[in-house]
């Protein structure tokens, strides 16, 4: 769907959810007044039309859908991706879909109880995965990247504060299965992210944003836990340690 300046707000919601984060930021209702045109709203809010529709394009175009062959990077170029993707993705939806989440829940919390549950989940898990996410940011990965730079330099290194990176890739793993066990349960409290009949936009687009960050995290854990942590260990054995 191209979109113009007479394209309706719902009617780019519905055709790709992505964008609803565009419109919260600048707090354009794109559920009860679903029938504006971004002509229309732009006039309102003071925003320029192609600086919307610019934003609105870039939502649309992720990153996600390109295939690279990453088993052939080297671990510093996976670090480096895994931060800038993967890591960024999620600091960057979860503020939005908790900000979802605690609008449908209060809306419609009462007549279906499972969203407090699925609220629960999600804010444990945004703790947990932030929590994760600085340790391998501050600790694991700048120590892959100095390995990395030791091995193509052909230099020793020192052993880093947390014994080894197969024991620091077993916790990891620990954490990883955790969001996964968590995710299952959301999956399952919401019938595999559908909506109830006669859902509001609010509702499909929150189901939607959970069903994507399921599927961003489950390709964020398959390349750490299948081809980075492997790589980064095989790396480790190669190297004669300082003491």
């Amino acid at each position: 769907m191209e979109i113009t300046s007479k394209s309706t707000i719902g009617e780019i919601v519905a055709n790709d959810f992505r964008t609803a984060a565009v419109f919260s930021k600048y707090s354009i209702d794109f559920c009860c007044k679903g029938h504006r045109t971004i002509a229309e709203v732009c006039k309102k809010r003071d925003i320029t039309e192609n600086i919307l529709m610019q934003q609105l394009q870039i939502a649309k175009e992720s990153p996600a859908n390109q295939s690279f062959d990453y088993k052939s990077w080297p671990v510093d170029l996976l670090t480096d991706y895994i931060e800038k993707t993967h890591h960024r993705y999620v600091e960057e939806k979860t503020p939005v879909l908790l900000q979802f989440l605690n609008k449908v829940c209060r809306v419609h919390g009462e007549i279906h109880p499972e969203l407090h549950e699925i609220n629960t989940i999600f804010n444990a898990s945004a703790s947990d995965l932030a929590a994760h996410m600085k340790k391998e940011e501050t600790e694991l990965f700048p120590f892959i990247r100095e390995m990395k730079k030791a091995k193509d330099k052909g230099l020793s290194f020192q052993t880093p504060v947390f014994g080894s990176i197969e024991n620091q890739v077993l916790l990891m793993k620990e954490d990883h299965l955790g969001e996964g066990q968590r995710f299952k349960k959301i999956a399952a409290l919401t019938n595999d992210y559908t909506p109830p009949a006669g859902a509001c936009n609010t509702y499909k687009v929150t189901f939607s944003m959970l069903q994507e960050f399921e599927s961003n995290l489950y390709k964020h854990i398959h390349m750490e836990n299948n081809i980075l942590f492997p790589k980064a260990i095989k790396l480790e054995k190669n190297f004669k340690r300082v003491f």
